[in-house]
């Protein structure tokens, strides 16, 4: 008989308007003083002042932190968790995109000040206790909010990932309202990027089970259906919270069978040219789907009945492996996204650096159901070109 594990979020609510219920939900785990973790664009873009009404509503102080950026280094989880430790903040709340949310992850641990950050690094590394943390996502893409892993940047080109189920949430709120003013190309990006996320755990070499399986599915379901009406219409709330829906799927997906040689071959373009993550691991999907064609075809066999639901098949799967990498290399085109690392500036000359460079996610790479070498990865990232 197998063994099966699966781990998540203990307490998850979806719907428009359950913002308004975060509160609540603070008070729920004897939060008092929260730490709202946040970036500018959220502040500007007026998403902030719900969660804020909601914490004081209900008799809370909330602290803000909205310094977070993309690919946050780790000297601004420092200086987060200092800020924490200063205002007597005794719970934390990501409330925006993954970058956030993974500060929020690592802040909560850092606010009892028992364990260094450098400590964290790598795999079941926390040994220390966290403080109550929450996840609001505002974006329908990472899956942060589901999932035991913050990434930190850690130097000029390189990430390094915190993984350990102490970094699972307490409480995730999911309310399709917040994604409605995301721009097209955003909500494109942050799509391929979930869906990503359920076509690598479904195909993952290690801890694939019958229940990621399942949910990535549903997840891949969910998300084929109405991304395109999503990034053409971002006022259909039943396409924004069934992407809302389909990504945190997604994330319990990968939480509990990891992602693999996509977002290994994806962290170099964002590492060094700063490429958004769902863009980078866009730009390199279809090409890995083709590597892996010969150990993992049947899997995408199974994936495509789900993601090519309104197109003609191939019985063979090799053949519809082709189709479905063609599939997505159409859907950023549909969608207005580039399709080439020579559109986002990158010189063909850089193309061994990322190579090198992708070969430093072990921790990824043993996932994938075909081994990648370091020529093998250039190749892929000349396939991209």
């Amino acid at each position: 008989m197998s063994e099966l594990v699966f781990r998540t979020v203990p307490n998850i609510s979806l719907g428009a308007g359950k913002i308004a219920g975060l509160g609540a939900l603070a008070k729920q785990y004897k939060i008092q003083r929260p730490f709202v973790v946040t970036d500018t664009g959220i502040v500007d873009a007026g998403l902030l002042d719900v969660c804020l009404d909601s914490l004081r509503e209900a008799g809370l102080e909330p602290e803000l932190f909205s310094d977070v950026v993309a690919d946050p280094p780790a000297q601004i989880v420092l200086d987060a968790a200092d800020a924490a430790r200063k205002a007597g903040c005794d719970g934390v709340i990501g409330y925006g995109g993954g970058s956030s949310m993974d500060v929020a992850k690592l802040i909560a641990v850092l606010i009892r000040d028992e364990q260094p950050l450098s400590e964290l690094y790598g795999v079941e590394n926390i040994t220390s206790s966290r403080a109550p943390l929450l996840q609001i996502p505002t974006t329908a893409g990472t899956g942060s909010e589901v999932t035991a892993v913050a990434i930190v940047t850690t130097g000029e080109f390189t990430k390094a990932g915190v993984v350990s189920p102490v970094l699972f949430a307490d409480g995730v709120i999911l309310d399709p309202e917040l994604t409605l003013g995301l721009p097209a190309l955003v909500t494109a990006a942050t799509g391929i990027d979930a869906m990503v996320h359920a076509i690598e755990a479904f195909t993952s070499k290690r801890l694939k089970n019958a229940l990621s399986d399942m949910v990535a599915l549903k997840a891949l379901d969910l998300m084929a259906k109405s991304i395109h009406t999503a990034v053409k219409d971002g006022s259909d709330l039943q396409a924004r919270s069934d992407m809302l829906l389909g990504a945190m799927l997604a994330g319990q997906a990968f939480a509990n069978a990891p992602v693999a040689a996509v977002h290994a071959l994806a962290y170099p373009l964002g590492g060094i040219y700063h490429i958004p993550h769902g863009l980078s691991n866009s730009l390199v999907l279809p090409h890995v789907i083709r590597f892996n064609k010969p150990d993992a075809k049947h899997l995408y066999q199974q994936l495509a009945e789900v993601i090519l639901f309104d197109q003609e098949r191939s019985t063979d799967a090799g053949d519809v492996t082709e189709q479905l990498a063609d599939y997505f290399l159409n859907l950023a085109k549909e969608l207005g996204l580039p399709t080439t690392l020579r559109e986002m500036k990158i010189k063909e000359s850089g193309l061994q650096q990322l190579a090198d460079q992708s070969m430093l996610q072990e921790r990824l790479l043993i996932n994938n159901p075909r081994s990648v070498n370091v020529t093998e990865a250039k190749a892929i990232y000349q396939a991209a070109y």
